[in-house]
């Protein structure tokens, strides 16, 4: 199992602040997930990227996989309270 390291993982947002969160690893990954999670409930997935520079874009949320493989980011534009919660990242590899 490979380690991500990840920066920060809870939100909790002034509304109209802009967040950014990071993973990085050392290995590269042929897909990598983006989940959101609030207290009490299970994650629930936001986006998968699967192309090194992909970017998606989600209304106020854009989504980036670096060009090698090895890292992603969340940035939210103007955040919101609804946007408050836990962020997560997960990568897959294939063996």
């Amino acid at each position: 199992t490979q380690q991500l390291e990840q920066s920060p993982r809870f939100l909790s947002i002034q509304e109209g602040e802009n967040f950014t969160a990071y993973c990085n690893s050392s290995s590269v990954f042929t897909s990598l997930q983006w989940y959101r999670q609030d207290p009490g409930e299970g994650p629930v997935l936001l986006v998968r990227v699967v192309t090194g520079g992909e970017v998606k874009k989600q209304k106020r949320l854009t989504f980036q996989f670096g060009d090698a493989r090895k890292d992603s980011s969340l940035h939210i534009t103007a955040t919101q309270p609804g946007d408050t919660g836990l962020y997560l990242c997960a990568g897959a590899q294939c063996s």
